[in-house]
């Protein structure tokens, strides 16, 4: 855990993704801080949806080989490890992610190791601050064991936890099974708890061009801005303010400022001022709307009330309605007619009261484990009973791998049982983009992601390699979980 004092913000002038550029700034922002690597050295970028319908999603690969060779630059022979690790969206082989970052060949173009999360033995973390979620999470073992943590996100809006910079970059070092726990209306509290397995070193943000409004699919804005910092709880702080946000307003900065990870405050240098950077984003986009307004004006009609434990103001940020936002999203970028082919639909989530607007042929969703709703349907009477199991049952040991073809095998029976009822049921805690990106790509006849030619050959290559590298690690016996760690998120292998 850093201390709060010492904590300092660079911001810097970039216009472009320029490698030489990005390495000459980045390697400027490591000596004006101090630092050097040491150690195994690892760097986490944002990967969460790559390639050329998602060009703005992540942290761009020239951003990427920067860093790295700036690293290289100031190794003065205590590196003893020079990596990238990264868990892209759930469901998606990280492999195919790095493909389609373009990540691959900067890879081996600066000679580094490649690790994707999913893949690598996971560690027991054990918390034992107040006010956690849970006892103990799991993350990946090149997490626990790096030496210099550098985290490099993008600078991007989030439609659940309002923005995702350096701390909510975290959600990616965990894999699936462990990533979806507590990834519901605690999802900000799940990020600062994830505070407590690394602190980094160092952190340097793709803010040349950012993301707005949403996270998936978001909005281009040219900020070219790289900023840089020792301090994340401060560093996002700064970015917060930079497109007029308070830091304290965003639950999981507030949470990890409170519990004495970093300042709000930090030491400012760089060649551009706040207030500069504060003027060339004013109106920038959050994306934290409401599903019933996100989708007026659309075929799709919301419907939502509280999850279980009510949230924060009876709204389910972090699950099953953000999700949804994100789905229309993709579909929209594969179909440009998607809003015209949908039919009209009525999705429900959470513990909903009220009526549903229903016309004659018009169909219901149900979405996720603790929807709860009861009313007539034509002339039934129809009880959505809640599914919902407290977290508290919940054990990270025991949690499965939700294949991306088990799901789409899932829908596919759902999609029959649509046909002769007017509603259905889709479970989940929360309800995954793919799964529903499967349903309303069916219902409207739009070009389905997941069979796309442009990336149906790559996704399944790197699919097939994921689960073929698994098989192997089983056949040689390599646990998956390993229990215990020290201090400072040092794995100590204690094979369960």
């Amino acid at each position: 855990m850093h201390p709060n004092h010492d904590a300092r913000v660079i911001l810097r002038r970039a216009n472009r993704y320029d490698v030489p550029m990005i390495r000459a700034i980045v390697r400027e922002g490591l000596e004006e801080l101090g630092l050097r690597p040491f150690g195994r050295t690892l760097v986490k970028p944002n990967l969460v949806a790559a390639g050329e319908l998602f060009e703005h999603a992540h942290t761009r690969p020239e951003f990427a080989e920067g860093v790295l060779r700036a690293l290289q630059d100031r190794d003065d022979g205590a590196m003893t490890e020079l990596a990238v690790g990264e868990r892209c969206g759930i469901t998606i082989p990280t492999r195919y992610m790095y493909q389609e970052a373009k990540y691959n060949e900067v890879i081996e173009r600066v000679g580094v190791k490649r690790y994707c999360f999913e893949e690598e033995p996971q560690v027991e973390i054990p918390l034992r601050h107040e006010g956690r979620l849970r006892d103990y999470v799991f993350t990946p073992e090149p997490v626990a064991k790096a030496d210099f943590f550098v985290n490099c996100p993008k600078f991007k809006a989030h439609p659940w936890t309002t923005v995702t910079f350096s701390m909510k970059n975290y959600i990616g070092i965990q894999d699936d099974r462990h990533r979806l726990i507590d990834h519901d209306h605690a999802l900000n509290r799940k990020v600062a708890d994830l505070q407590y397995i690394i602190q980094p070193q160092f952190c340097a943000v793709d803010a040349i061009i950012a993301g707005e409004g949403r996270m998936l699919t978001p909005i281009p804005r040219e900020l070219g801005l790289i900023v840089m910092g020792n301090n994340q709880v401060a560093l996002d702080a700064v970015c917060c303010r930079i497109i007029g946000v308070d830091p304290m307003e965003v639950e999981h900065i507030r949470l990890a400022y409170e519990r004495g990870f970093g300042p709000l405050e930090a030491k400012l240098s760089g060649d551009v001022t706040l207030e500069e950077m504060k003027e060339r984003a004013k109106g920038f986009q959050v994306g934290l709307v409401r599903v019933e307004k996100y989708f007026e004006g659309t075929n799709i009609f919301g419907y939502s009330g509280p999850p279980p434990g009510h949230g924060d103001d009876g709204y389910c940020w972090g699950g099953c309605p953000g999700v949804m936002e994100e789905v229309i999203e993709v579909l929209r970028l594969y179909d440009e007619k998607c809003d015209q082919k949908l039919p009209r639909l009525h999705m429900v989530f959470g513990n909903y009261k009220g009526p549903l607007d229903i016309q004659y042929g018009e169909k219901v969703i149900f979405v996720g484990d603790c929807c709860q709703w009861e009313g007539k349907l034509g002339n039934d009477v129809v009880r959505i009973e809640n599914l919902y199991k407290d977290r508290s049952t919940i054990d990270p040991y025991s949690v499965k791998h939700k294949d991306v073809y088990g799901r789409m095998l899932k829908m596919a029976n759902k999609l029959r049982e649509f046909r002769h009822k007017p509603y259905v049921r889709l479970e989940g805690c929360p309800v995954s983009i793919g799964e529903l990106v499967l349903l309303l790509a069916e219902l409207g006849n739009i070009q389905n992601p997941y069979f796309d030619k442009r990336q149906v050959v790559g996704f399944n290559r790197s699919y097939l390699a994921w689960r073929g590298h698994a098989a192997w690690q089983r056949m040689r016996g390599q646990p998956y979980q390993i229990r215990g760690a020290t201090e400072r998120g040092r794995a100590r292998p204690e094979v369960d």
